[in-house]
């Protein structure tokens, strides 16, 4: 394979096995390490909220350049409305999180088997209102609770992942900091999903009641996620125009001249490669395409030097007098060798 094969393969945008796979690996690692924490510790919120958050954080920036970093359904939806995300994208992470969100309950699932008289009754991380929740917090007020914390989480990662923002490299660190902030002030309250794959997951081991109530913590999230893909373009406004298949298509128009394709691609991947992108041809503000190469520095010009001289200077020959004629009266008399 040629340089230039190789070059070209390494900047290919990701394929959608590729996305999938970084999707469920996402999810998988934040469900088993976010839950497993839970477990271990008896749901403790510090230690719990930072292995959410801490969870996120590294993924996003393992495999966020690949499909973007959503390991969460409303996430998605909310990249969805806010014009980042075509629809037609949307089942493929939806089913890739919920498998990876399956598969990594499954193992925790297992693990636990291995101590003796555990169950899993309702006993398995999963989220929980009334009778299930640790104050007994009721429908509506649980309802409520995800709502605004996922609409809280979405807008925060629809800001920190816009194109306008100043630092997209410090996105991930933001995004997982949120989610640890949220998780410190609801998880005596619902156990804090803010994610319908991370609900799903833990509830298929914890029995049926935990499954009988997965309906408000996927209604209220996907709410939640909707209504902040809905709000960020029409408070913040929007870099151009959404992306080809996506949102719901009013707010503001871009001004005249604007660089189109508001947000990223596949959501958020854009955020990882913004300042490496290759210029495209005819877009406003864009370096001139194909590149120009660079001009090399000029040395100034002098007048050219005179050439050097030798030392010591030498002096022109000098010739010798010619002699005096015959018969000038000088004072002296020619010598004449003898005849």
């Amino acid at each position: 394979m040629t340089d230039t094969a190789v070059a070209a393969a390494e900047t290919a945008a990701p394929t959608a096995p590729q996305k999938f796979s970084a999707e469920v690996l996402g999810t998988f690692v934040l469900v088993f390490f976010g839950v497993g924490a839970a477990l271990a510790t008896g749901a403790d919120v510090i230690t719990t909220g930072l292995a959410f958050g801490l969870t996120v954080l590294v993924m996003a920036y393992s495999v966020g350049r690949v499909s973007g970093g959503h390991f969460n359904p409303a996430v998605t939806v909310g990249a969805a409305v806010g014009g980042r995300l075509a629809w037609s994208h949307v089942p493929l992470y939806v089913v890739a999180q919920l498998i990876g969100a399956v598969a990594g309950a499954a193992v925790l699932w297992s693990v636990y088997q291995g101590i003796p008289g555990f169950s899993s009754e309702g006993n398995f991380g999963q989220n929980a209102f009334g009778d299930l929740s640790t104050y007994g917090l009721a429908w509506w007020a649980a309802f409520l609770v995800e709502a605004v914390t996922t609409l809280v989480f979405l807008l925060a990662i629809l800001a920190v992942t816009d194109e306008r923002n100043e630092h997209p490299a410090l996105a991930p660190l933001a995004i997982g900091l949120t989610l640890a902030m949220i998780h410190f002030a609801t998880i005596p309250l619902t156990g804090t999903s803010v994610n319908p794959a991370r609900s799903i997951g833990p509830a298929l081991f914890a029995g049926v009641d935990a499954i009988a109530q997965l309906w408000l913590f996927i209604l209220a999230t996907l709410l939640g996620g909707a209504l902040a893909g809905l709000l960020y373009p029409l408070v913040f406004g929007r870099h151009g125009e959404p992306v080809a298949g996506s949102g719901l298509r009013f707010g503001r128009r871009p001004p005249p001249g604007a660089v189109p394709g508001y947000g990223a691609p596949d959501a958020y991947q854009q955020q990882w490669n913004q300042q490496y992108a290759v210029p495209q041809p005819g877009q406003p503000g864009q370096a001139p395409w194909p590149p120009q190469p660079p001009q090399q520095w000029q040395q100034p010009q002098y007048p050219t030097a005179p050439p050097p001289q030798s030392w010591p200077p030498q002096q022109p020959p000098q010739q010798a007098p010619p002699p005096w004629p015959a018969g000038d009266d000088d004072g002296q008399t020619q010598v004449r060798p003898p005849t």
